[in-house]
């Protein structure tokens, strides 16, 4: 009994996910082409709806599944065809919630209130439906609110308390910061200046109508080339690619009494697109990034066939699992972003390892980190 018990677990453990003595198979990379992919498990119809970047033109679809391995698509689930949208392209990371009978859909798109044509003029709305297939509508025909700066990539979470928080990230057009990074690709001739994106947060209306206060700055790019995090956020400027560091793609998530914020650097359309954490003791900090940063990042310099992992989500599955969700791309993919699922665990300390990329048999060989 104990040799079978053993030789069993062996097995699932080789072909997916044990999910309390039940497998999930995810088979990465999923053949869906999404970018920012987040996953919402339905309770009322025991169904995964998976949301991304991408899928149609001006709007967003959705997946469903049973197990996280098989997906069907469901179809468009919002557009800016709608008499209420304020939105008029570049409709990116979707993220969905249930809440109170209804599911709210908050998303980034370039707003049409534009007076003086800036080229990356974004904001964050709120659609709402009866259902996570949609269709959503707007909720009040404008940007949840506005800044005063272009922002991109909403995360909501629901604190214990009562109150919500919005997480976003403030977009690097326009946005130049002094840094020794910036002076070092000044010196080297490579670039003038530096534009950077910084995460903030703010509590959310009860009822998703605005927001309360004034936003609170929580991540940046470091300042000084010897942080130890300097060398893997800046490797978008370092290597020549471009004249900006991003911190964006955050998600945050509460375990035991810490709270961990999950981000992604670099360009999202390069191969160096990571991500990292940070922990703090409030839901608006300040957040202390961790020093075993990165935690998930390409592996083709090491023989592996991914490249560009980031903007991640995380999934607690029916079972109790927790997964990060993210995107990707493969050398025999090419340059498409698809969706990966890989498990996450947290060690007894509090460290935070995404156990992955992994790919199938087929995409680069056997499946490997």
């Amino acid at each position: 009994m104990v040799y079978k018990f053993i030789l069993t677990f062996i097995c699932a453990c080789c072909c997916g996910t044990m999910v309390y003595g039940q497998q999930v198979k995810t088979n990465n990379p999923l053949d869906i082409p999404l970018g920012d992919p987040y996953i919402l498990f339905d309770k009322p119809s025991d169904q995964y709806y998976l949301y991304g970047t991408g899928g149609t033109e001006n709007g967003f679809v959705v997946y469903s599944s049973k197990d996280l391995s098989s997906w069907t698509k469901q179809g468009v689930i919002y557009s800016s065809k709608q008499a209420t949208a304020w939105g008029t392209k570049d409709f990116w990371a979707p993220e969905v919630y249930a809440y109170n009978g209804k599911y709210y859909l908050f998303y980034s798109a370039h707003w049409k209130d534009n007076p003086t044509n800036e080229l990356e003029n974004y904001r964050i709305g709120v659609a709402v439906s009866d259902k996570p297939t949609g269709p959503f509508n707007d909720m009040t025909g404008n940007p949840l609110f506005d800044p005063g700066y272009p922002i991109i990539d909403a995360n909501v979470y629901f604190a214990e308390d009562g109150k919500r928080y919005l997480y976003y990230s403030r977009c690097c057009y326009k946005h130049p910061v002094q840094s020794e990074i910036a002076k070092w690709a000044k010196d080297k001739g490579m670039y003038n200046e530096i534009e950077e994106s910084w995460v903030y947060g703010v509590e959310l209306a009860a009822d998703f109508s605005g927001v309360i206060g004034e936003p609170k700055l929580l991540l940046r790019p470091p300042v000084k080339k010897d942080d130890q995090q300097a060398e893997w956020e800046s490797r978008s400027v370092t290597s020549g690619e471009v004249n900006r560091r991003w911190t964006e793609g955050s998600y945050l998530f509460k375990h035991n009494d810490l709270y961990y914020m999950m981000y992604s650097a670099n360009h999202f359309a390069g191969e160096n697109y990571a991500v990292g954490y940070a922990t703090a003791k409030d839901p608006l900090g300040p957040f202390t990034k961790s020093a075993f940063n990165p935690i998930l990042q390409k592996n083709t310099d090491k023989g592996g066939v991914v490249s560009g992992t980031g903007h991640n989500s995380v999934l607690i599955t029916k079972n109790g699992e927790r997964l990060c969700v993210y995107h990707g791309r493969t050398t025999k993919t090419g340059d498409q972003r698809l969706v990966f699922i890989d498990p996450l665990t947290i060690t007894k300390d509090g460290q935070l390892q995404v156990k992955g990329p992994t790919v199938r048999s087929g995409i680069g060989g056997k499946s490997r980190k």
